[in-house]
């Protein structure tokens, strides 16, 4: 075979210069092109979910409040608080209430959570009452009110997002992170008495 090697050359003819380095070339540049339209490709689906994400899986305050925190099969979990005797906000100041309060909770997790903000949430409770007269106390709509202001004073003691019935939703121009929906599914009167 080296007399043949030898004899290409020697008949003027330059030997043929093997193919594999263009090919090689030519591999290597669709391997490129793929590589880059499988990162663009991955980048805008990546691109498209997180608007997704934003966008539509957000609920509105309707929805929210349509979805329960549990299973209605399971009951609530009740959590007493201790009586409360609060001066209340009548010119004089010779008014009172004595009220007896049980929140009801979505699980007894919640109720073990909330024992470690008692000090907090009942402070809380104490300044709301505090600041009611008494014929906003008798009333239906002022015990309602009252009702929605301890849910929105407990709810932010806990770090948990809570929106009043009816209320517009917040602003969306403004990107927060958004907190977990509130546990607490009522506050129950077990004794209200106004003198």
């Amino acid at each position: 075979m080296s007399a043949v090697a030898a004899a290409a050359p020697a008949n003027g003819e330059a030997p043929a210069k093997p193919k594999s380095r263009k090919l090689l070339f030519i591999i290597i540049g669709v391997v490129v092109l793929a590589l880059i339209g499988a990162g663009t490709a991955l980048f805008l689906l990546k691109k498209a979910q997180s608007e997704d994400e934003e966008d539509g899986t957000e609920l509105t305050a309707e929805e929210e409040h349509a979805a329960p925190l549990r299973d209605p099969k399971t009951p609530p979990t009740f959590l007493p608080l201790d009586s409360m005797v609060v001066n209340l906000a009548d010119p004089g100041g010779n008014r009172f209430a004595q009220l007896g309060i049980t929140l009801q909770l979505a699980d007894a997790k919640t109720g073990e959570e909330m024992k470690t903000y008692m000090p907090s949430i009942r402070n809380g409770i104490l300044i709301l009452v505090s600041q009611r007269t008494a014929e906003q106390m008798l009333r239906t709509d002022g015990k309602q009110a009252l009702i929605q202001d301890i849910m929105a004073e407990i709810s932010n003691v806990m770090g948990y997002d809570y929106e009043r019935p009816g209320a517009e939703p917040a602003a969306q121009g403004k990107k927060k992170k958004k907190a977990a929906p509130s546990p607490l599914e009522g506050v129950l009167f077990s004794s209200f008495i106004v003198q």
